[in-house]
């Protein structure tokens, strides 16, 4: 399976990562991608950026270094209710990713909290993705999550990172999640989460853990361009 996009990206603009667009870009191109996503954290995340960021991003190419740049957010989901830290729709962005973070308002510490949460994001049709379903520090219903993607048409990300360098915990919680997206069809996205420049398209662990369980190429919404384009809702 080749991954032809990288939606999970973050930039200086996010406070604790390390690179430009252009160099994020650059590695896109090297990487070979035919696509790239500027997902920064919301602005209620310690050390991100300002809202009006994210109102500017209408400023940014649509193609660097011969790659396709996608605009977005990766928002904070703040409380059960789905309430986003960055009002949505956004003109200037292609989609957003929503997910839990620690230090950014959310409260919620058990299962049943979080499954309500994550729910009601994916009510926003302009959330396309749930980032990193995993986090043992948010522990959800899997089964509802995984149903709750269907049902709104939001991908379930199967976040590279957690598997090696954050959210320690996550892989078994992985492998669960994706068991399921196997078996239900449901829409998945693989995501980096690159911090760094040479972090973009780094997927050798999520996609083995895709491998292993069984999803198959035509689910997972970033492994073809035109399926990518649809699923998104751009035009070109």
């Amino acid at each position: 399976m080749k991954i032809i996009a990288d939606l999970h990206t973050h930039t200086i603009a996010s406070g604790h990562a390390f690179s430009t667009v252009n160099e994020l870009a650059h590695a896109a191109a090297s990487a070979g991608l035919t696509a790239l996503g500027l997902a920064d954290h919301g602005p209620a995340l310690p050390g991100g950026p300002h809202r009006f960021h994210f109102y500017a991003m209408r400023f940014i190419p649509r193609q660097i270094a011969g790659v396709r740049i996608f605009r977005g957010v990766e928002a904070n989901i703040l409380d059960e209710d789905g309430r986003l830290d960055l009002e949505l729709p956004l003109e200037s962005l292609d989609y957003a990713l929503a997910g839990l973070h620690e230090n950014c308002g959310y409260c919620g510490r058990d299962q049943e909290r979080n499954t309500r949460a994550i729910l009601a994001a994916m009510q926003n049709p302009q959330v396309k993705c749930i980032t990193h379903p995993g986090n043992p520090m948010y522990a959800s219903d899997y089964q509802a999550i995984v149903r709750g993607a269907i049902e709104t048409g939001t991908a379930i990300e199967i976040n590279n990172s957690s598997l090696w360098a954050s959210r320690k915990g996550s892989l078994g919680n992985c492998l669960e999640i994706a068991r399921l997206c196997a078996q239900t069809g449901a829409p998945v996205m693989i995501g980096s989460d690159a911090h760094f420049c040479d972090g973009v398209g780094m997927f050798d662990e999520a996609l083995r853990l895709v491998d292993q369980a069984g999803i198959k190429e035509e689910q997972v919404v970033n492994a073809s361009y035109d399926r990518l384009v649809k699923f998104l809702g751009v035009t070109e």
